[in-house]
């Protein structure tokens, strides 16, 4: 049942989709004005009608419904990568990540809906302004109990003495490599994003002096082709996600 304040989605007869909070306050779309207020005491999966008599379906978001309407700032990490950065890395409930390069929040929200509400992700940012934005869509999330964003440059250190995961949206990953092998507990991974070949590169250059230390690295790219499927034909859609970053996964020994 739908409580006062909580976060609704909408969905109108377009698939356009509102995000929005069970309040006693009016709505207005190009279908017409819906009576927020109506949404209270309300199943998911019921439907809202505008005074146009405009029907939207109600349904509970979820992780994507945010992300998607979230306050965007840089580039966010797509959850195409994110899944496989999950996946690969096995974060699981109640681990504890250290993250850097925060940027909008997209990746902190995917980690924190992981770790659960026993586990943490302490995220690193540099830019003020960036950290700001990325704590208003963890707040959105309804994440804010399990996730501490910190205004600090990785590259100097890294103030806990321990993680099970280190996940980086950096260009120099490399440098956070000494600070990693103090930190990250046996088994854990260390996981680089990187949108460019040469960055990759550098990285495995300075990986050398750290063989020792990790499992052989793993350097992976993830590419999504959507298929339109109709009644009379189904094909591949002409554009699809390509490119967005190389993921590299190296394994704490």
């Amino acid at each position: 049942m739908i409580r006062e304040g909580d976060r609704v989605l909408l969905i109108d007869r377009r698939g356009k989709k509102y995000l929005v909070r069970a309040s006693e306050r009016e709505f207005h779309t190009d279908l017409g004005i819906l009576k927020l207020g109506e949404l209270i005491g309300k199943d998911y999966g019921t439907s809202i009608t505008s005074h146009r008599g405009e029907e939207f379906r109600v349904l509970k978001p979820d992780i994507n419904d945010i992300i998607a309407k979230m306050r965007r700032g840089p580039q966010i990490v797509h959850p195409k990568d994110a899944g496989i950065i999950i996946a690969y890395a096995g974060i699981s409930p109640g681990d504890t990540v250290i993250e850097a390069g925060v940027g909008s929040g997209a990746l902190t929200i995917f980690l924190a809906n992981i770790v659960g509400p026993s586990g943490r992700v302490i995220s690193y940012e540099v830019r003020e302004d960036h950290a700001e934005i990325a704590r208003k869509n963890v707040e959105l999330a309804g994440f804010s109990d399990r996730v501490t964003i910190k205004l600090k440059n990785i590259y100097d250190g890294i103030d806990e003495d321990y993680a099970d995961h280190i996940v980086l949206d950096l260009p120099q990953p490399e440098n956070v490599l000494p600070h990693a092998v103090e930190v990250l507990r046996p088994g854990g991974y260390f996981v680089a994003y990187t949108p460019c070949m040469n960055q990759v590169h550098r990285f495995f250059q300075a990986f050398q002096e750290y063989r020792e230390e990790f499992y052989k690295p793993r350097v992976v790219e993830v590419l999504v082709r959507e298929h339109e499927v109709k009644k009379e034909c189904m094909r591949p859609k002409t554009t699809m996600l390509a490119h967005t970053g190389y993921i590299t996964f190296i394994r704490k020994l």
